[in-house]
């Protein structure tokens, strides 16, 4: 009886150890290989074609000057005065949506935050622009609002200041700033729900205290809210960049490039579709997705630890 007792157990079938055989693990993975396969060769084969034609002088136009250039491309992304310029714009896009559209963000967060008859309704007509698609909202802006003849900003500053009331052309007198106001009329919804959810996990408990002593509502939200939103402000202003910098869409519906409006996407679009220098447009592609790799990893980093505060 104390034999059997103490007898080891015995593994089950098809395991070694009393863990789960190799065997046993790729019974349960392959299911899972056609979807990876999948992924590889839709997201990762294109990618790694791209390097590859990046190296090379690759343009339709000459066909019989096709061959490796090395480092070629790349030096002419960074030297061109027109792909400096592209840079220089997808910079000031990026910094001047994303600083404008945290502000905003931030405001609509701390008002919708409170307590008011309807905040469901308004919470979901905020969120309406980023539900948008980007060249729809483009288009609106650019003949529905901006439009000099029969577009709604005119028309407003006509019935504040009567006949004699200035018709701007917004597109034409601040191009750059048409592009940016139109892009931040529709990530500002973005950066609202992130801070948002991070106003909504603060310790009340606390800050209920901090008013019975006497704090004022300055010193609560530049003391206690400001550093506790943190982290979610990070956050939103490292995954808005990595979508402003590869921003297409408003730039190629409103200004359509021109007017010292284009970005980095629009300067591939142009070199692909246009110059037919593939090789370029490709050096240029890289260089976009390396910076964009490079800013989704402090993205990662930040959810990272935001989630290990959240855990303690």
């Amino acid at each position: 009886m104390s034999t059997a007792l103490n007898a080891p157990p015995v593994a089950a079938p098809g395991t070694a150890g009393g863990g789960p055989s190799r065997a046993g693990k790729w019974a349960r993975r392959a299911p899972l290989l056609p979807a990876l396969l999948f992924v590889v060769l839709a997201t990762q084969l294109p990618f790694v074609v791209t390097i590859i034609i990046s190296f090379m002088n690759y343009n339709a136009y000459y066909p019989n000057d096709t061959g490796f250039a090395g480092l070629a491309n790349f030096k002419t992304v960074l030297t061109d005065p027109q792909a400096r310029s592209a840079i220089f714009v997808t910079i000031l896009f990026t910094v001047a949506v994303v600083v404008i559209a945290l502000v905003l963000g931030l405001v609509a967060a701390l008002l919708l935050d409170r307590k008011f008859h309807g905040r469901a309704v308004v919470r979901t007509m905020m969120i309406t622009p980023f539900l948008i698609v980007p060249v729809a909202a483009a288009l609106v802006w650019k003949h529905a609002l901006y439009n000099p003849e029969y577009g709604l900003f005119n028309g407003l500053l006509t019935m504040v200041f009567g006949d004699g009331a200035p018709q701007p052309d917004w597109i034409g007198q601040w191009p750059r700033w048409a592009v940016i106001f139109a892009i931040v009329w529709q990530w500002t919804p973005f950066m609202m729900l992130i801070l948002l959810a991070g106003l909504q996990s603060r310790p009340l408990d606390v800050i209920e205290a901090a008013r019975i002593d006497g704090a004022s509502t300055w010193q609560v939200f530049r003391y206690m809210t400001l550093p506790h939103l943190r982290t979610y402000i990070e956050l939103a202003a490292l995954l808005g960049s990595i979508y402003v910098v590869q921003d297409f869409d408003h730039v190629f519906t409103i200004t359509s490039g021109g007017l010292g409006t284009a970005n980095l996407p629009y300067y591939i679009y142009q070199t692909f579709y246009t110059a037919h220098d593939y090789g370029l447009a490709s050096a240029a592609g890289v260089i976009v997705v390396v910076g964009t790799i490079a800013i989704s990893t402090a993205a990662l980093r930040t959810v990272f630890s935001l989630f290990k505060e959240e855990s303690r």
